[in-house]
């Protein structure tokens, strides 16, 4: 058998201590003779006590014992844990987000008996030949993106959009070396942030760029007059870009997303490997809260804790993405074409913090459960337990109190305090008569004991007819 050595050094100590107390006890006694002078009994009784001392914080009879084995349990940095009700929230967030891809499935997501029923012709380039027009897909992704936003239920929104190549060619056209493109598009990202001349700090002074072009790029009312100037038409990127803009906002308009939609030029996604459109959703909630004084809450973190209060931060973007035809391919052991992709990331965890500041937390619903099925008087625990089973096998969620004879105000308790909809309330003689009663907890008006008595082969059709007007 094995042991840990502490155990054996922690039970050696104990053993010699005892031994010792116990024999410093057994002298005690034998100096309680009358011929034994007062400061020697003084000076074993002190001797005494000092075991005494050492046995106890040994055993943790004194509570040092104790104290030491206590610990607190810390949840590590850069993670968080979240109560019943903050994961309805989030569990919410990636149900929608589930549902809404899936009804936007595609031919390509096939696999098995109906994947041979596609077939791919390949172009000379290495490309599929004919799969999608251009900008089909990329409308489809910006109005997901809007499903899912609208989905969420975070309030207004509004999707910026922009063209990676008409940006390359107004910076062409002002003279912007080919090189420092792709930096001075990160810099110009940062116009909704930052004012101007800190961007323009960032491109003379970071990025290297001429003072004189970077009064250029910054000229809002240049770029209004570059779409008129035949030097930006004649501009291969612009026009190829403005050409899709075009045909992207007339999809937009017939799937009916284009009132969410504004073409902003300061948009910019600062990562290389976007080629075509490019688009990111800003929330009017995004920002962080102000006070009833109209000024900005300061950020602040939760009592004895490290972990930031969601409530008070601004949380930017929340979703964002575009064309990328390049970045795939990169990875692809096939280097004759590129493989074309468009796509969108929503930020879960900033949607999260904003339905966060939005929604009162005693107003969550952190369980599923649907109807409730209690008894008056006898218990009827076999009866509850049999209602429930029908229940169940009907798709509908209940529950139950799980004791013989409840009391009637726990089980009214149990659906205030979890926000059940509806009960199902039951008494000896309603079950004589072949009725149940069912009860909207929600109204108040029923009384306690109120609700509509029907027949008992009525209950599940009337509770599916009641939830689904729910």
């Amino acid at each position: 058998m094995e042991t840990d050595g502490s155990n054996v050094v922690g039970g050696m100590k104990y053993k010699s201590s005892s031994l010792k107390l116990s024999s410093k006890a057994k002298r005690f006694g034998l100096l309680k003779s009358p011929k034994t002078d007062q400061g020697t009994v003084d000076a074993e009784f002190a001797t005494l006590l000092d075991l005494k001392k050492k046995l106890a914080s040994i055993t943790g009879e004194d509570g040092s014992a104790k104290s030491k084995s206590k610990f607190t349990l810390k949840t590590p940095k850069g993670t968080r844990d979240y109560n019943e009700k903050e994961m309805a929230i989030r569990e919410k967030v990636f149900s929608t987000i589930v549902s809404v891809f899936k009804k936007h499935e595609i031919l390509s997501g096939k696999y098995g008996e109906d994947s041979k029923l596609i077939y791919d012709l390949n172009d000379q380039g290495g490309e599929k030949s004919g799969v999608y027009d251009p900008m089909i897909a990329n409308s489809e992704v910006v109005k997901i993106m809007c499903e899912c936003l609208t989905a969420f239920d975070i309030g207004e929104y509004i999707v910026k959009i922009n063209h990676r190549k008409i940006l390359d060619g107004i910076f062409q056209i002002c003279g912007v070396p080919d090189a420092s493109i792709r930096p001075i598009s990160s810099a110009v990202d940062k116009l909704d942030k930052l004012p101007w001349e800190n961007v323009k700090k960032e491109m003379t002074e970071e990025k290297g760029l001429d003072p004189n072009i970077a009064d250029r790029t910054g000229n809002k009312e240049l770029l209004d007059k570059l779409f008129l100037d035949q030097s930006l038409i004649s501009n291969n990127n612009t026009k190829t870009g403005l050409n899709d803009m075009v045909l992207l906002f007339k999809y937009l308009e017939i799937f009916g997303a284009l009132d969410k939609i504004s073409f902003d030029l300061s948009l910019a996604r600062g990562l290389d490997y976007y080629t075509g459109i490019i688009y990111e959703a800003v929330a009017e909630q995004s920002g962080p809260p102000k006070s009833k004084d109209g000024n900005q809450i300061v950020r602040k973190t939760k009592k004895d804790s490290d972990e930031l209060d969601e409530t008070t931060v601004g949380v930017g973007s929340i979703a964002a993405g575009g064309r990328y035809d390049n970045l795939v391919g990169m990875f692809a052991s096939n280097k004759k074409g590129n493989i074309p992709c468009v796509g969108v990331s929503i930020g879960v965890e900033r949607v999260f913090s904003i339905l966060l500041q939005k929604v009162a937390l005693e107003q969550v619903k952190a369980n599923e459960v649907e109807v409730y099925v209690m008894a008056v008087a006898d218990g009827l625990l076999e009866d509850r337990m049999k209602i429930c089973s029908e229940l169940w096998d009907a798709g509908i969620k209940a529950e139950f109190m799980y004791k013989n004879k409840p009391k009637l105000q726990p089980q009214f308790s149990v659906c205030d305090r979890y926000q059940i909809p509806f009960a199902v309330i039951i008494g000896r003689d309603e079950l004589n008569r072949g009725e149940v009663r069912i009860k909207d907890m929600r109204s108040k008006e029923q009384g306690e004991c109120g609700g509509a008595s029907i027949k008992y082969s009525d209950m599940v059709n009337e509770l599916k007819k009641r939830l689904r007007k729910a």
